[in-house]
């Protein structure tokens, strides 16, 4: 909300809000006793809110200044009160008057002070809450601009790791001087349009990063001469849904690369379904003890790390194994369009 607006909005409140006052007066009074009381004085107090809401608080409290902050305030009910008597002293057969006796100057001064000391309470209630909200708005734009920042990075780092694992698989069909080479850059070159174009947006169509998997499977093939096997499933309509970009390729790579995928008896099993705003991923494969590296664990924390941040509240991930098998599932709610 621009300060024009600001403005707007604050005069119309005020407005009401005398109107109302006056209004309920005039049914049982003078109609121009009711204006001067309430219209008039009504001036002095909101003078004395904003007096205190866009002065004497932001100057003093931001300075720490509490002492002086303080003094401010006081110095401005007593000369608010004194010129209160000074205006109704001028209408005193309207304002001062009681039945057939006037109000004294420490009567209506006493009264003057209260009613000071409240609009100053006020205008303080007020300050206190909007500076409240906008430091929650700032906190949550940070905490916003932090979560982007930190989720580009996990996927900066998704992109060099999977990059250098396939161009290791292209080397070693170059170097074989495999046929299968131009296929494996061609498949390459769809799977980094994808994460280089498609991916940088929040969320994907599920069809689209299913396809994504596929691609990645078949180029693993390729590196296996043919001798990968990997039984996938898709059960439920992935055509209505959408998911972030790049969750379930951390799982698979770890499959093809701590797994056996050359075992027709035991193939990497890959199970995904979707029913409704349910989707459900589970991947098994059978561990081997070749192909270790340092870096193992860095695809599984890092979307352990994005579903997190992604999915808070709203998923589940297992991972169990034992001495032969190896095993993922994760559940989550993803959202339809």
């Amino acid at each position: 909300m621009n300060k024009a607006q600001q403005v707007f909005l604050h005069s119309i409140v005020w407005l009401a809000i005398l109107v109302f006052f006056v209004l309920l007066s005039s049914r049982n009074g003078d109609l121009h006793q009711a204006i001067i009381i309430f219209v008039y004085f009504g001036v002095f107090n909101i003078a004395i809110f904003y007096i205190n809401y866009l002065y004497i608080l932001p100057k003093y409290l931001s300075e720490r200044k509490y002492w002086i902050c303080s003094i401010n305030i006081i110095l401005l009910i007593l000369v608010s009160g004194l010129v209160k008597y000074g205006f109704a002293y001028l209408f005193k057969e309207t304002i001062l008057l009681r039945g057939e006796g006037q109000i004294s100057f420490w009567q209506y001064f006493t009264g003057a002070i209260f009613t000071g000391i409240f609009f100053v309470f006020l205008s303080t209630a007020f300050k206190f809450s909007v500076d409240w909200f906008l430091n929650e708005k700032v906190k949550k734009n940070l905490e916003n601009e932090k979560l982007v920042a930190e989720l580009a990075f996990l996927k900066s780092q998704i992109n060099p790791h999977f990059l250098f694992n396939s161009l290791n698989n292209i080397y070693s069909l170059a170097y074989q001087k495999s046929d299968r080479a131009p296929e494996a850059i061609m498949k390459l070159s769809e799977i980094m349009r994808y994460m280089l174009q498609e991916s940088n947006e929040p969320l994907v169509k599920l069809a689209r990063e299913i396809r994504y998997l596929e691609n990645y499977i078949e180029l693993q093939k390729l590196r296996f001469k043919g001798d990968a096997y990997v039984d996938l499933k898709v059960t439920g309509d992935c055509m209505d849904q959408e998911i972030a970009p790049l969750i379930l390729i951390s799982f698979v790579e770890n499959a093809f690369k701590h797994g056996v995928a050359s075992d027709p008896q035991n193939p990497i099993n890959i199970a995904i379904a979707v029913y409704g705003n349910n989707f459900l991923f589970e991947i098994s494969n059978k561990k081997t003890s070749l192909n270790k590296d340092e870096s193992s664990g860095i695809g599984l924390n890092n979307v352990r790390r994005r579903l997190d941040l992604l999915y808070e509240g709203s998923y589940e991930l297992d991972v169990t194994e034992n001495d032969l098998m190896y095993s993922c599932k994760l559940s989550l709610n993803i959202r339809q369009f």
